[in-house]
């Protein structure tokens, strides 16, 4: 299945959560709490447990942008991770590089950050990264790329995203255009649109 590359509006209104993390969103489901389409205000029949357990698997795929066959891969390498499938699930997702940038307001969406990652702009530890699934490890140091044209695109990107700072597990010098990885994060501090168990419970049939 291709990334979809339609109105992203669409999706939120589908499900009803804003699993893009963007403050318009909030304003459209203000605006729009209905499901998108001629019937998206019917009364549908009663959804059954596989249709939740797709439904979950699709609000946290959409969420950070990546094909089937690339969050099938992240399960099965938590599967493969000591601990709670679910937890290592949302921990590998949350500690790519595309999304850490974005977190970190190298982006007004997870697909402006991952651009930045995508277009060279972004090093780690010194060596420039242009993998958005490059998974980010503790004690790394993320930094811009040497050049005026990196630095003045990121310097915009934190100048419109205030309200993106520094986690727990990351913290923004916004002086350098540096990230510092303290730690990975924990599942707990992850603000996910949603329930990994139904997911775990999707793909273990």
């Amino acid at each position: 299945m291709a990334r979809f590359r339609g109105p992203k509006g669409k999706i939120v209104r589908r499900f009803g959560v804003n699993i893009f993390d963007n403050d318009k969103y909030d304003r459209l489901l203000q605006r729009r709490s209905d499901g998108p389409g001629q019937h998206g205000a019917r009364r549908s029949r009663k959804t059954s447990d596989f249709a939740l357990q797709l439904m979950e698997k699709q609000k946290l795929r959409y969420s950070y942008g990546l094909l089937e066959r690339q969050f099938r891969r992240v399960f099965h390498q938590a599967q493969r991770m000591p601990g709670v499938t679910g937890d290592n699930m949302l921990v590998l997702l949350e500690s790519r590089l595309d999304s850490l940038a974005f977190r970190a307001g190298f982006g007004r969406s997870l697909t402006q950050a991952r651009q930045l990652v995508n277009h060279g702009h972004l090093k780690v530890n010194g060596q420039r990264v242009d993998i958005p699934s490059y998974q980010v490890m503790n004690g790394d140091t993320i930094t811009l790329r040497d050049r005026d044209g990196s630095r003045a695109l990121a310097t915009r990107y934190l100048n419109e995203n205030p309200r993106f700072a520094s986690g727990e597990w990351f913290a923004v010098d916004r002086e350098t255009l540096t990230v510092k990885v303290h730690r990975l994060p924990l599942a707990d501090e992850i603000s996910s649109p949603a329930n990994e168990s139904l997911i775990v419970e999707y793909y273990s049939k």
